[in-house]
């Protein structure tokens, strides 16, 4: 389903390239049949958002939301084990995983970060995707609520993502 493809996307630095083709990503909106009335809203008055601000404001508070706030951190992993030892095998595992199921990482991604996670997901079948995004659900869940509190324009498109691993959680 397109709509990691667009999550993922807008979940990622902004760059010239994002901006350029929000139109795009609107149009391909437009094509996907299987997408609810509420995220499509959602997306499209984030990416109307987005085609209103300079580029470089974007990538600034980018940076001022993901960056600089651990708690906002887009790498899931963080909120499990923070700086602890315990997260490299995670990451180990999940690159593994990843590797496992034909996914080729670039030079230096961290496996657990949720726009790669999203394209992932893009790849699988909507009830694997699901089962997956579930997997994360409770950090999920904090990080959107962490979002919220802190009023970003973000935290809508993380709900969207927790509520398509929950849809998962209530049909097992």
């Amino acid at each position: 389903m397109i709509l990691y493809n667009i999550l993922s996307r807008l979940l990622d630095y902004p760059d010239p390239d994002l901006k350029g083709n929000l139109d795009l990503i609107r149009e391909a909106l437009a094509g996907e049949s299987e997408l609810k009335a509420q995220e499509r809203t959602v997306i499209e008055r984030f990416v109307d958002e987005m085609q209103g601000e300079p580029l470089m404001q974007l990538q600034q508070e980018y940076v001022q939301t993901f960056d600089m706030v651990p708690e906002h951190s887009l790498h899931l992993t963080h909120h499990l084990f923070g700086d602890d030892r315990g997260r490299g095998p995670a990451l180990v595992d999940l690159s593994e995983h990843y590797k496992g199921m034909g996914l080729e990482m670039k030079e230096g991604e961290i496996p657990d970060y949720l726009p790669l996670i999203l394209e992932y997901v893009a790849t699988l079948d909507e009830v694997a995707a699901r089962l997956f995004l579930a997997d994360a659900g409770k950090v999920l869940t904090v990080l959107a609520a962490n979002l919220e509190n802190a009023e970003s324009r973000y935290a809508p498109l993380l709900r969207l993502v927790e509520h398509r691993g929950h849809l998962a959680q209530t049909a097992a």
